[in-house]
């Protein structure tokens, strides 16, 4: 199965539904509701693609560089860019458009709700705490060169930064909202392990044995392809959901204004 193949049966097809269905609420006027009207979506989510595409352009080319993946030659158009085909590029933007256009859908279907839970500030450095500890962990491993936990260092040393950085904003924000963060988060993460597990069986792609734990998910999929999934996923959801959030921007509202006060005093 090509790559472009894999993207448009189980990307696209989806992808366009997901597309179908934003277009039919517009049409009936289903928006979101009041705590998401902070920032223009269409705006939220094309600022996830370019930094999606920004941000993991460079790390996906070197592991392609050192071959902790790679891909058949013969079941992608052969057009790169550095050292990923043009497939991945496209994958960059496609997973991100299809995991926040299910995530709108979530969002204006949510009530909006008169007395949402009180939010809960000690969340914000506890959870980037053990984030940051957990990331720092991994650090060492990639850094004493541990040859089977290479992959998963790498992704978790590339992807915890920014989770660490949207929960010592709002990990309390997030929580306020965690159905929504879960049901953004879960069944997009659980349908792309089975779509990669697909790619990987029918050789689209194939992952380093040598660079990998060694534990497979239904078989197949390896566990760090399985993580790298969700936490992609899990940047996507959390990011959305802060920039839409009417509690970041009165957050950055206060800031700005104690900052100013602090600044006239002195």
């Amino acid at each position: 199965m090509t790559y472009f193949g894999v993207l448009l049966r189980f990307v696209g097809i989806p992808l366009l539904f997901l597309t179908l269905i934003t277009a039919y609420d517009a049409r009936k006027g289903r928006g979101l509701p009041h705590p998401f009207r902070a920032f223009p979506a269409w705006l939220a989510l094309l600022g996830h693609v370019i930094v999606a595409l920004a941000y993991t352009t460079p790390w996906d080319n070197y592991l392609v560089a050192t071959r902790v993946w790679w891909y058949d030659p013969a079941l992608v158009t052969g057009l790169t860019l550095g050292w990923v085909p043009i497939e991945e590029y496209t994958f960059f933007v496609v997973q991100t458009l299809m995991t926040g256009l299910w995530l709108f859908l979530w969002i204006r279907r949510a009530s909006a709700g008169s007395h949402p839970p009180a939010l809960r500030g000690e969340l914000r450095p506890l959870a980037a705490g053990v984030t940051g500890l957990f990331w720092a962990i991994w650090l060492v491993l990639l850094l004493v060169g541990w040859q089977a936990g290479r992959y998963m260092a790498l992704i978790l040393v590339w992807a915890l930064p920014p989770i660490m950085l949207q929960l010592a904003f709002g990990a309390d924000i997030l929580w306020r909202y965690r159905r929504l963060a879960f049901l953004g988060i879960v069944p997009p993460t659980l349908y792309l392990w089975l779509v990669d597990g697909l790619a990987i069986r029918s050789g689209t792609w194939t992952i380093s044995p040598g660079h990998i734990v060694g534990v497979h998910l239904i078989g197949i999929l390896p566990l760090e392809e399985a993580v790298f999934f969700l936490v992609t996923n899990t940047l996507v959801v959390f990011g959305i959901l802060l920039i839409m959030a009417q509690e970041s921007h009165r957050r950055l509202l206060f800031w700005r204004k104690t900052e100013s006060t602090e600044g006239d005093e002195g």
